[in-house]
């Protein structure tokens, strides 16, 4: 099904494979297989939300809320849902997803195709925000992290979800857990996780210097 042109304010998400680059090491075969997961699984999720649409190219995806009837809670509600179904499938596949999202003007419009060429023009400052957060936003994301820019939005979902912690100039959303009282644990053990890492690139480092 093709996407519809949208013109508005909406919330937008930029979406990233982690590690992808890793994964292109060898023979690649890792890389294929997590774009093929991208895809069929944003494929399949998106064709049970028809008020959410979705570009994947690559490792990364652009997927928008395309329905100005919706209210802003809605809107974004929607949108973390399709995101948490997304990132909890491509979980089983060991692969995990970083994602930016933000609100503001987004606009997409289909363009005529010619053999070899497909014209889909993005624009708007809801898409821009998303991406540079996701690439270049303080402090970097990290691999299965979910959270959405604290611009031009207000707490109106965010006093009615438990799965949200604002952070600074971010809210975070906890979509690898079931009930707010499980994000503590969740967050000592991704703490932990690292530490362990940090320790053995200095044992690497001792080891070998």
């Amino acid at each position: 099904m093709p996407i519809r042109n949208f013109l508005g304010e909406t919330f937008v998400a930029f979406t990233d494979i982690s590690g992808f680059k890793e994964m292109m090491k060898g023979d690649g075969k890792q890389a294929v297989h997590a774009l093929d997961r991208l895809n069929q699984v944003g494929y399949n999720i998106l064709l049970n939300n028809h008020n959410i649409n979705g570009l994947f190219v690559s490792d990364s995806g652009v997927i928008f809320v395309n329905d100005n009837a919706l209210s802003k809670y809605d809107r974004l509600k929607n949108l973390l849902n399709v995101l948490r179904s997304i990132n909890r499938e491509l979980l089983q596949d060991d692969i995990m997803l970083t994602t930016s999202i933000a609100f503001g003007h987004f606009s997409y419009h289909q363009r005529l195709e010619f053999e070899g060429i497909e014209k889909n023009p993005i624009f708007g400052n809801a898409y821009v925000t998303a991406y540079f957060d996701n690439e270049k936003g303080k402090p970097k994301i990290q691999p299965g992290q979910c959270r959405i820019v604290n611009n031009n939005v207000d707490d109106l979902y965010f006093n009615h979800s438990d799965l949200i912690e604002r952070t600074g100039s971010h809210f975070y959303y906890y979509w690898m857990v079931n009930q707010a009282d499980e994000i503590t644990d969740f967050k000592n053990k991704y703490t932990d996780a690292y530490q362990l890492k940090y320790q053995g690139m200095l044992k690497a480092l001792k080891r070998n210097g």
